[in-house]
């Protein structure tokens, strides 16, 4: 458990969305300078491929009215997604990548540090299959120092998550 005193407030606002949803993961607040899925892995001693990228989309009006709707693509860290691929199995025009105010506004974390739960309103999530390739899984705790444990189907109950292959 981290100290309330000095947590950043992000970790401890993700403690308690996941307490909230029944959670049991770890969560580990990393070594500065951990920015990639690659060197947290090294850190937390697991393989790329059990890192869930969080990774928010916009989805585009298809009027051009608005700047669109989100989506949360949680991903394996061993995979690039293909936007084009996944825009069509999932039926959307397309997946443009979020602009940073964007993500802030939908998931109320900053780019780097979006979990796959506690945002301000409900987002429409899709999780990776490849992760279920391992036991555990380690996703980002709502800061970008923060990951948490968990399983596939853990993340699949606490956020509805809809599996969809993410490569060509």
């Amino acid at each position: 458990m981290g100290d309330p005193v000095t947590e950043h407030a992000a970790i401890t606002r993700f403690r308690e969305a996941l307490a909230a949803r029944g959670g049991t993961g770890e969560v580990v607040v990393l070594p500065e300078g951990v920015h990639t899925a690659a060197l947290a892995a090294q850190a937390l001693g697991c393989e790329v491929g059990a890192i869930a990228n969080s990774l928010l989309f916009a989805v585009p009006a298809t009027d051009g009215s608005t700047d669109g709707t989100p989506l949360l693509l949680l991903t394996s860290g061993a995979h690039r997604v293909d936007t084009g691929a996944v825009a069509g199995r999932i039926g959307v025009p397309a997946l443009q990548r979020a602009r940073p105010d964007f993500v802030r506004h939908h998931t109320g974390q900053v780019i780097g540090g979006v979990s796959p739960l506690g945002h301000p309103a409900p987002v429409p999530t899709y999780l990776d299959p490849w992760l279920r390739r391992h036991e555990v899984v380690w996703a980002a705790a709502g800061h970008p120092a923060a990951v948490f444990s968990t399983t596939v189907e853990e993340l699949l109950r606490m956020t509805g998550a809809t599996e969809v292959d993410v490569e060509a």
